[in-house]
């Protein structure tokens, strides 16, 4: 397996020339391609109406589009540059979702709340759970000159854990040190595994070549990604790797609504994290 076909969303804020440079690396070891997508909501009352890209929009867009086209014909990158017709909310979330359809890996950046550019706050959100691809979300502050090189899974035996998984192979077959936290739910006397099949994550993993060491972190905390975030710390990681949505809502943890674990981490993830649905 590999990543030939990398999208990174760019906007107009100070952090989309990190999360350029962290794709470029990225394309750069896997021999991929990249597409930049330029999409943020429209602030021009005009361009709204008229369902075009208003003047500010378009200066913006044209900025990132020189930067994009500079930085990776330096890299020796092969880039290919999208950008929406118009910055209507709907229109950019519905696009987003559906440009991330057509790559290996969609690269987003998280929500900065205290960003003046206006990008929908649950475009992330939409795109993990519509686009069918694995999305790289890198933390709105901070610098990553590695990704991948320690790697923590957030395991569960979930569909999206599993799911995660396997779109981060790439990744994990490259990484020096590959964690597993087998995350359980505090059981109750005579609670337990029944009747199953001995399945063992550990051994899909290394028939990919992926050496991994596992923990079990048993979750007794109202916010169990934030025990996840600080083991992660701990290792020194430099990804996260989990499903998004679902694996970690009800099935696992029933005090907790569906997908407020990944909302969470979404909030408060201190490293790049891939996330699959």
């Amino acid at each position: 397996m590999n990543f030939t076909n990398l999208l990174v969303h760019l906007d107009d804020s100070n952090r989309s020339a990190e999360r350029l440079g962290l794709a470029i690396g990225l394309a750069q070891r896997f021999g991929a391609s990249l597409t930049g997508l330029f999409a943020q909501s429209e602030s021009s009352g005009a361009g709204l109406v008229a369902r075009r890209a208003g003047p500010a929009l378009s200066a913006a867009a044209d900025r990132a589009s020189a930067d994009f086209q500079m930085r990776t014909a330096e890299a020796g990158v092969k880039g290919r540059w999208w950008q929406l017709s118009h910055g209507e909310y709907g229109h950019v979330i519905a696009e987003t979702v559906i440009c991330s359809r057509y790559v290996d890996l969609a690269i987003f950046g998280q929500h900065d709340p205290g960003s003046d550019v206006r990008v929908p706050q649950d475009l992330i959100e939409e795109v993990v759970l519509n686009a069918g691809r694995p999305v790289l979300v890198v933390p709105h502050a901070g610098s990553f000159p590695t990704v991948g090189e320690r790697v923590v899974i957030a395991w569960n035996g979930s569909r999206e854990a599993a799911r995660a998984v396997n779109d981060a192979l790439p990744l994990l077959q490259q990484a020096k040190s590959v964690l597993l936290l087998a995350l359980h739910a505090q059981q109750g006397a005579g609670e337990g595994g029944g009747n199953v099949p001995q399945v063992d994550i550990l051994e899909h993993l290394a028939s990919h070549g992926v050496q991994a060491t596992q923990e079990r972190m048993t979750v007794t905390s109202i916010m169990p990604m934030d025990a996840v975030l600080s083991r992660a710390s701990d290792h020194g990681a430099d990804l996260l790797v989990m499903g998004g949505f679902g694996g970690y809502g009800a099935s696992l943890f029933p005090l907790f609504g569906r997908g407020s674990n990944t909302r969470h981490i979404l909030r408060q993830m201190t490293l790049p994290v891939l996330l699959s649905h």
